[in-house]
């Protein structure tokens, strides 16, 4: 365990009065994603910003420092049988708990577990002046009013600092199973769909390489009597699949210099006729797609699919890789700025080339 707070703040309040700039960096693990970091800024580290404050496993919280590893969490859960119920990606060893709520990232349970935005109770975050803030607490009574703990999921760190994050837990699956079939494209998402909408402990649908994947999790009776009912083929290593998934490790996401493009839609909506294979995960929800392309051409098929498209990794990230916001919103989205890093320290134009 290491309490970095105070080298942390030093360093901002120094940048501040320097007029100097910020990159945050946690694991480094998500470097590729939003823009290309300004070169001209000083990089701050929260690697060392690590450990367990608190944990209350009956209580289901856990309360940890932004830069502590996934692994290093994942290990104490596992000892009293619980677990990040949202699945965060670890794409390398190094990845943080903090990065994965500034990248807002969830795994294949997020339509049943939801993301690591709903399992955030409450963060400590320093803002551009350099003040120690706490926002939220560690039970959901706590989170009320205006939930900056919350605003953090996908903010990228342009709204300060993330320090300390509070987050429910939950505990493992007895059982769990995962079925597969042959599918095509055009026929998976009523699929996926239909399953889901059944009262069955179903935790997982994807669709990859012309094959559909369901994963079963929960009691262990109801896990087999629904594995019997559906049918498919029981995947041995279904474990090892969705673990794939979730860190990004399937073969579908090799060549990470390829653009690789990431669609948050209707779930029903049919997926976009693009010359280039497709993953459909989230029963839908979430689609990848690889395949050069502008950002223009994708936005006006994700808003046809009741959504929004961005440039996940790969590509020019000199220009926007996020979806467009209109003129209002981006207007609220300064203002907060503002509020939070009103020099600009943190992070500029890593989401947006505007903000």
């Amino acid at each position: 365990m290491a309490d970095q707070i105070q080298t942390i703040q030093e360093q901002v309040l120094q940048a501040r009065r320097d007029g100097q700039k910020l990159n945050i960096v946690g694991g480094g693990s998500k470097a590729f994603m939003g823009r290309t970091a300004d070169s001209s800024a000083a990089t701050l580290s929260l690697a060392e910003h690590t450990g367990v404050v608190e944990y209350h496993p009956v209580e289901l919280v856990l309360t940890v420092r932004a830069g502590t590893p996934l692994t290093d969490i994942e290990t104490v859960l596992a000892e009293h049988g619980q677990c990040l119920h949202f699945e965060p990606p670890h794409i390398t060893k190094a990845s943080t708990i903090g990065g994965t709520l500034a990248c807002n990232l969830s795994g294949p349970a997020r339509p049943w577990a939801g993301s690591v935005r709903d399992q955030v109770l409450g963060v400590r975050l320093l803002n551009g002046k350099g003040e120690h803030l706490r926002f939220g607490g560690q039970v959901m009574k706590n989170v009320a009013g205006y939930d900056v703990s919350r605003l953090q999921a996908g903010a990228m760190g342009t709204l300060g600092v993330i320090t300390e994050i509070s987050l429910k837990v939950m505990p493992k699956p007895a059982a769990t199973a995962t079925l597969v079939r042959e599918m095509a494209i055009d026929e998976v998402v009523d699929y996926m769909n239909r399953r889901a909408a059944e009262p069955k402990p179903i935790t997982g649908a994807c669709w990859v390489d012309g094959k559909v994947y369901l994963r079963l999790a929960g009691a262990r009776s109801a896990v087999e009597a629904t594995a019997s009912k559906w049918g498919g083929e029981v995947l041995a290593d279904g474990d090892q699949f969705w673990r794939q998934v979730q860190d990004l490790q399937h073969s579908f996401f090799d060549n990470p210099d390829a653009p690789l493009w990431r669609f948050s839609v209707d779930s029903i909506a049919r997926t976009p006729a693009l010359d280039g294979p497709w993953m459909i995960d989230w029963v839908g929800s979430q689609r990848w797609y690889r395949g050069e392309a502008t950002l223009s051409d994708m936005e006006p098929l994700a808003r046809s699919a009741g959504g929004q498209v961005s440039l996940f990794r790969g590509g020019d990230r000199s220009g926007e890789v996020m979806h467009s916001q209109p003129e209002a919103l981006k207007a609220i989205q300064r203002r907060v700025k503002n509020s939070f890093d009103p020099d600009g320290l943190f992070n500029p134009g890593r989401l947006y080339s505007w903000l």
